[in-house]
């Protein structure tokens, strides 16, 4: 089990694009008006990239034919579990300590943890996740919102009769983006989430590989899932702090500013660094990952290493 802490922060870029729409269309917005983006945004990329490289993700749509092949409809958990795990009948399992074991090998469960319901089963577990997002909110003041008409090459065939003349028409569709938005996730590592199950030999616990495999997927997963809406949307800061298991620090976005400069955004870490430098040789390790062609980064925080997010090479 891995024998640090890591408190951090994933910023996310957004450009003419739309990171994290409601039910409306429009981007995530509070009552005040201020714009943000859930955890599941974020994790989503991150487990779709998981998904890719053929690594076991619970958490996922994956779709089947319905029993008269007439629709395409999701897998239940069941299906799914059976499915990444290699199990025949989820029903005939009675073992928990084997559900669990199984469960502990998904990359997704791994780090979010898992709530597991499965009444055909009988087993119920819910799993704290040993990494921890908070929500993105915005730091751009100047975002607002954009809306397309989208003309469909195709005719709405459900008009009536009388509705002839309407219904050669071309139906219309809408596309609702952000001009620009800049979000920060804040997030905290604790392997020690996972100490009950390592005592009951279900887990080896939250080990560097797992975090070494969050860090390399976190810096890129958004750059990488370029959907329609999602296109636009790119990994532009990150921030890994790795201190000592007992030391506990405060939600570390709220201390980062963004601002538009006269030629590149600025990101200033100067209030984050007065929160760092004080803890001297309890912090392990500090490093910084920034697009230095679109950013300019204030930061004084002593011994923090600096790397191109793009090229991910030390700056």
């Amino acid at each position: 089990m891995m024998e640090k802490r890591v408190y951090g922060v994933l910023g996310i870029s957004s450009v003419m694009a739309n990171w994290n729409a409601d039910f409306s269309g429009y981007p995530k917005s509070m009552s005040d008006g201020t714009v943000y983006g859930s955890d599941k945004a974020l994790k989503y990329p991150m487990k779709k990239m998981w998904d890719n490289e053929g690594k076991k993700v619970l958490y996922i749509k994956s779709m089947k034919f319905s029993e008269k092949g007439e629709t395409l409809v999701p897998k239940s958990m069941k299906e799914r579990y059976e499915e990444i795990f290699g199990v025949e009948d989820l029903k005939n399992a009675k073992n928990t300590q084997e559900v669990l074991k199984n469960l502990m090998t998904a990359v997704d469960v791994k780090n979010f943890g898992a709530t597991f319901a499965e009444s055909v089963a009988k087993v119920n577990v819910s799993i704290t996740g040993a990494v921890q997002f908070g929500q993105g909110f915005n730091k751009y003041e100047g975002t607002a919102s954009e809306e397309q008409q989208i003309l469909s090459p195709f005719r709405d065939a459900s008009k009536d009769a009388e509705k002839e003349e309407e219904a050669k028409n071309s139906t219309l569709g809408t596309k609702i983006t952000s001009n620009e938005a800049h979000y920060f996730y804040p997030f905290v590592i604790n392997p020690m989430a996972y100490r009950e199950l390592v005592k009951l030999g279900v887990t080896e616990g939250y080990t560097e590989d797992d975090y070494q495999n969050f860090k390399r997927t976190a810096l890129v997963a958004v750059t990488s899932y370029a959907t329609n809406a999602k296109e636009g949307c790119e990994n532009e800061f990150a921030l890994f702090v790795e201190t000592e298991p007992d030391l506990y620090l405060p939600n570390l976005s709220e201390y980062i500013t963004f601002e538009k400069g006269d030629k590149m955004n600025i990101i200033d870490m100067g209030d984050c660094a007065g929160i760092l430098n004080a803890f001297g040789s309890r912090i392990k390790s500090i490093e910084i990952y920034y697009n230095p062609y679109t950013t300019q980064l204030i930061s004084d925080i002593k011994d923090a290493k600096l790397y191109n997010i793009v090229t991910q090479k030390e700056v």
